[in-house]
């Protein structure tokens, strides 16, 4: 911390917020290839947690790169920026007793050792979600996977650039599997969280 730079002690804080509301903050990281089905399956565990009046808050993408971080490209230093930004909006959110909803293709395990020494490790779960690449392909929900393919799109991960799985997700789901299934088992392991 810097020398001038002091916090404000709020008042409200992580333990009161979660008493009232009767869960803990969590942050569910949902990571893996483009296509892999991250957003469908957060998508499903956004509405099966709203049916048990748990409210959460979901940064996706898309989104994300359609507001905030639009100034980013994806080179790895942009990619390592924007997996930055989100650790530190999630940190944010966490300290302020919300439970986060992370959909990102997060390629690097450096990415994902960044999230943790931002928000702490004990605050995730990391879902890989494991979709074979000929899957994702053959789904190409933006029609990505052609332009990548055909050379119109550089730096596309799992094509031209890596796809790290870290060696340790919390969960491992399959992508092909049934999304209320897959929001289920998020869920159990939120719960037991």
């Amino acid at each position: 911390m810097k020398k001038n730079d002091l916090k404000f002690k709020f008042s409200i804080n992580q333990n009161k917020i979660s008493k009232k509301l009767g869960y803990k903050p969590k942050l569910v990281w949902l990571y893996g290839l483009s296509g892999s089905g991250k957003s469908t399956i957060i998508n499903q565990v956004q509405i099966d947690l709203f049916k048990k009046n748990i409210m959460t808050i979901v940064l996706d993408g898309d989104h994300v790169r359609n507001g905030i971080n639009s100034d980013l490209g994806f080179s790895e230093d942009d990619r390592l920026e924007n997996i930055r930004r989100v650790a530190e909006i999630s940190k944010v959110l966490l300290d302020n007793g919300q439970i986060v909803l992370c959909s990102f293709i997060t390629p690097l395990n450096s990415h994902k050792e960044l999230v943790n020494k931002l928000v702490g490790k004990k605050n995730i779960i990391w879902v890989f979600i494991d979709t074979p690449i000929e899957t994702c392909i053959n789904r190409d929900p933006k029609g990505l996977y052609k332009k990548a393919l055909n050379n119109e799109i550089l730096n596309f991960t799992g094509i031209t650039q890596k796809f790290e799985v870290f060696d340790t997700p919390n969960l491992t789901l399959n992508g092909e599997d049934n999304v209320k299934i897959n929001s289920e088992i998020i869920i159990s392991d939120i719960i037991n969280k």
